[in-house]
C-alpha cells in the first residue's frame, strides 16, 4: 500500500471520530435546551470538551501524516504512528467523557509520542 493510500485510512477514521464526538454534543444540547455553552450541565460540558480537545490535535496530526506520505516515508511508519495516534485519541475521548483518568492519560501519552515522532521524522527527512 503507497504511503498516501497508509495515510487517506486515518484520516478517514480522525473524521468519523470527529464528527462523531461532534453528534453526542449535539444530541446533548438538544435534549438539555441548551445552544450555547454548557448551561451548568456537567454531562454536556463533558461532551463538549471531548470533541474540543480531539478537534486541537487531530487537524495537525492527519497533516502531518499526509505531509510525511507525500515525502515518501514508507507506509509501514504511516500505519504505526497513525495506528497508534488513532487509539490514543479514541482512548482519550473514552477516559474524558467517562471521567476514567487511567484511560485519559494513557491516551493523552500515545497521541503525543505519536505527534513527537512524526515530527521528528519530518524535519529529519526535511534536513537529510
Amino acid at each position: 500500500m503507497p504511503p498516501l493510500e497508509a495515510a487517506a485510512i486515518y484520516v478517514g477514521i480522525n473524521i468519523l471520530l470527529l464528527i462523531y464526538l461532534s453528534s453526542r454534543v449535539v444530541f446533548m444540547r438538544r435534549s438539555a435546551q441548551v445552544s450555547v455553552g454548557h448551561g451548568g450541565n456537567i454531562e454536556l460540558e463533558l461532551r463538549t470538551r471531548t470533541h474540543g480537545n480531539a478537534s486541537e490535535y487531530i487537524p495537525a496530526m492527519l497533516v502531518g501524516l499526509v505531509t510525511a506520505a507525500f515525502m515518501g516515508i514508507p507506509a509501514l511508519w504511516i500505519h504505526i504512528l497513525g495506528s497508534a495516534f488513532t487509539a490514543g485519541r479514541v482512548l482519550h475521548a473514552f477516559g474524558l467523557s467517562r471521567t476514567i483518568l487511567p484511560l485519559r492519560a494513557t491516551g493523552m501519552v500515545v497521541t503525543w509520542i505519536a505527534m513527537i515522532l512524526i515530527a521528528v521524522m519530518l524535519i529529519y527527512h526535511a534536513l537529510a
